[in-house]
């Protein structure tokens, strides 16, 4: 079997930069608040790798870490404030990336909406991808919480 090559990715200024070595654990839109008031969006696609899958190239010194709850920390750059990276003592074991700062592909595509019953009131999502939500933001949710 052969394996992909390393994905490449940075922040917006190219100070900080990483690969990650391919497969991914998922990839998936994240609609919880904290993600939104973070990116200032209405949700942010992250993919994962296991912490051995991803190497830091360049930036650890300009790379702020943030702590954003009682169990998760939020990396970004110092210089050009790109979010880029969060961790959480819930998955010591791997890294959540943001996808839209890869600079090549990775091994898939957005496959799930996570925290989808805490969107955003004005975020209309039309794609067909399942929907999950409740207090850990992978749950089942009814009918009624999938809309929108």
């Amino acid at each position: 079997m052969a394996t992909e090559p390393n994905a490449t990715g940075s922040c917006f200024c190219g100070t900080v930069r990483f690969t990650i070595a391919p497969p991914t654990l998922f990839c998936g839109h994240c609609h919880c608040s904290m993600c939104r008031r973070s990116h200032g969006a209405g949700f942010v696609t992250w993919f994962a790798v296991p912490n051995d899958q991803f190497r830091l190239v360049e930036g650890d010194n300009d790379l702020v870490r943030f702590a954003s709850s009682d169990h998760g920390t939020r990396s970004f750059c110092a210089r050009c404030g790109s979010t880029l990276f969060c961790e959480s003592t819930r998955h010591p074991d791997h890294i959540d990336i943001v996808l839209a700062n890869m600079e090549t592909s990775i091994d898939r595509t957005p496959e799930t909406h996570f925290y989808f019953d805490d969107r955003a009131e004005w975020s209309f999502v039309d794609d067909g991808l399942p929907r999950l939500g409740g207090t850990t933001g992978i749950e089942p949710l009814t009918p009624s919480d999938k809309t929108g």
